[in-house]
């Protein structure tokens, strides 16, 4: 029980103080990409989403804050997790390849105007570097969120897209870090579309 208790407890530790410790390197770049979101939605845009593994989860957590309201009682906002939907995930794995299963519906649904965020907690995959391809080339912006590992998909963005970096050392701290940039990218977004909100 006592090495259980310190492995919670160095975990803890090293959980709050990887938060800490991005605080200043994730601020600028969370700020610019929740005005490039609040841009695409009130220019009747959508925002996707995509990840693998894992990270499809966060990518279907991001849009059920969008779509549901993360605090508030407020009008949904236009998200699609790319994930969601396994009978076309199966499709186009069979017919196309696993490489395609963002890319495809990217290409099939993605307007100009409208935001892709990846979420890339570890190694790259191929399927994330054609999805991004794929935005760029029916002129949708990418929101990056990366990890210290994996330096592909970011040296793909263009100057309009965004990278936030989570640089923690495990894959887990990343994780978490991306799940921290998911809230505040959606206070950002609901402060500045619906205003302050006090919550109890």
């Amino acid at each position: 029980m006592d090495d259980d208790y310190g492995l919670i407890a160095d975990t803890v530790q090293d959980s709050i103080s990887a938060l800490a410790m991005a605080v200043d390197e994730l601020a600028g770049p969370v700020q610019q990409a929740a005005a490039s979101i609040v841009a695409t939605l009130l220019r009747e845009g959508k925002v996707m989403a995509c990840g693998n593994g894992v990270d499809a989860g966060l990518s279907q957590l991001f849009c059920s804050a969008l779509l549901a309201g993360l605090e508030r009682d407020r009008p949904s906002l236009p998200a699609i997790a790319l994930a969601a939907d396994g009978a076309s995930l199966s499709g186009i794995a069979h017919d196309q390849g696993i490489e395609e299963i963002w890319a495809r519906q990217v290409r099939a649904l993605g307007q100009p105007g409208d935001t892709l965020v990846c979420f890339s907690s570890a190694t790259a995959a191929d399927s994330l570097l054609r999805a991004i391809a794929a935005a760029q080339e029916r002129n949708v912006t990418v929101v990056l969120l990366s990890n210290a590992v994996d330096a592909s998909l970011p040296a793909i963005l263009r100057d309009t897209d965004i990278c936030i970096s989570c640089a923690a050392a495990r894959r887990p701290r990343v994780i978490e870090l991306h799940t921290v940039v998911i809230h505040l990218l959606c206070e950002l977004i609901d402060r500045s579309l619906f205003g302050n909100y006090n919550g109890n």
